[in-house]
């Protein structure tokens, strides 16, 4: 452990190092920035539009003048996000409920890293749960690639969002890559805010989920210690985020089978919009958040002369077995498991009734796909690929556990 000497030292080369580093294009905007933020947002047609299209109810008007009078952005989320976020999940899910806050120290902040399940929602319900049991929120890194139009980067900077640069030339994503990282930095030892990040760039199509060897790197480029210092700094909490039902498994389905058909097909911002609507509006079930242990005992139990690239890779696979372990296993994983792999080895842990509901849910999610001439092959890869969805989570787990998930 470093003495207090060096704390103080390093403590001071943040302090100057932040000093000439600039977060205004990138960080929230701040609590006296906020009300004028909010004047011209609400000016904005793409605002309103949207406002009207997730609560058709609204008196646009009365709306407006109350979001003229929050004064900065804590109020906002408590009092305008959280009663939107309650609508939500009332109106998409059978509950979200949240596991594991007892490993978090109430004068501590902390990087929360979770797997990547909905573009908007994740962080979202986080926040809600945290909301809920009266702790403050963190702020959340959203990729730029997101931010279509210019209302949606101001709607999110005020809701205490922080933007990741993505699809940058390698000399201005290194720049980013250090801007960003010193951030994090910041916002926790200096702002004492805590931040949410996905542990890997876009969603895991598969469940498969895997931290992303280049953000471990990435988090671990501010500041002048080891890698396992730079990381301990901003003590790192893994969180596990388990949807019952994926209402974009049809849509991450289709893009396999795209794929398939054709390596170099890439996603319009159309398809990201309608992935955003499609996981916010439609059916979830049950959502459950466990939050684990920091790992910082993990990092100072590391050899001092480890190799960077041994320390970032195992670092991985802590935040994995982490995460896998945590994951809240349903009735459809089980039920999924046992039809891919044509075994009944999970039979006892659902009834005949549920394994012929979920394969009904799947085959009418099928349905909703919109590509012309699909053949009963292309169907039935596609339904195998929602299969692999919805069992990986119970494979991870297994693994994570130490038990055998061969058949």
């Amino acid at each position: 452990m470093p003495s207090p000497l060096n704390r103080q030292i390093k403590l001071i080369f943040v302090f100057l190092m932040n000093e000439q580093m600039d977060f205004k294009d990138i960080e929230p905007y701040s609590d006296e920035e906020f009300k004028a933020r909010m004047a011209d947002l609400v000016q904005e047609p793409g605002f309103e539009h949207a406002v009207k299209y997730v609560m058709p109810d609204v008196n646009f008007p009365e709306f407006v003048e109350m979001l003229r009078q929050v004064p900065d952005n804590q109020t906002f989320q408590r009092e305008v996000m959280l009663p939107f976020l309650q609508l939500l999940v009332n109106r998409t899910t059978n509950g979200v409920t949240i596991g594991g806050l007892e490993n978090l120290d109430a004068h501590l902040n902390y990087t929360f890293m979770s797997n990547h399940r909905d573009i908007v929602l994740d962080a979202s319900f986080l926040n809600y749960g945290f909301l809920q049991h009266g702790m403050p929120t963190s702020e959340v890194a959203i990729g730029n690639n997101l931010l279509i139009y210019d209302w949606i980067t101001e709607l999110v900077k005020l809701n205490k969002s922080f933007i990741v640069k993505r699809n940058l030339k390698i000399t201005k994503a290194l720049e980013a890559a250090k801007q960003l990282s010193a951030y994090i930095h910041y916002a926790i030892n200096d702002k004492h805010q805590s931040v949410w990040i996905a542990q890997r760039e876009g969603r895991a199509k598969d469940s498969n989920d895997r931290t992303q060897e280049a953000l471990v790197k990435m988090l671990a480029l501010y500041g002048d210690g080891s890698v396992t210092e730079n990381l301990e700094a901003i003590n790192i909490v893994p969180v596990s985020i388990t949807y019952e039902y994926d209402p974009n498994d049809y849509l991450k389905a289709t893009e396999f089978l795209l794929k398939k058909l054709d390596p170099e097909f890439k996603k319009s911002q159309h398809d990201d919009l309608l992935s955003m609507e499609t996981g916010l509006l439609q059916p979830k079930g049950r959502v459950h958040f466990e939050i684990g242990k920091c790992i910082n005992d993990e990092l100072a139990a590391l050899p001092h002369d480890s190799d960077k690239m041994e320390v970032v890779k195992r670092v991985c696979t802590v935040i994995d077995c982490n995460i896998h372990s945590g994951y809240h296993i349903f009735p459809i994983n089980y039920v999924a498991f046992d039809k891919l792999h044509h075994t009944d080895r999970f039979a006892s842990q659902y009834t005949a009734d549920e394994a012929a509901a979920f394969m009904e849910y799947l085959e009418r999610q099928l349905d909703k796909v919109r590509l012309e001439n699909v053949s009963p092959l292309d169907r039935s890869f596609m339904l195998e690929m929602m299969l692999v969805m919805y069992s990986n989570p119970l494979k991870n787990k297994l693994l994570a556990n130490g038990e055998d998930c061969k058949i």
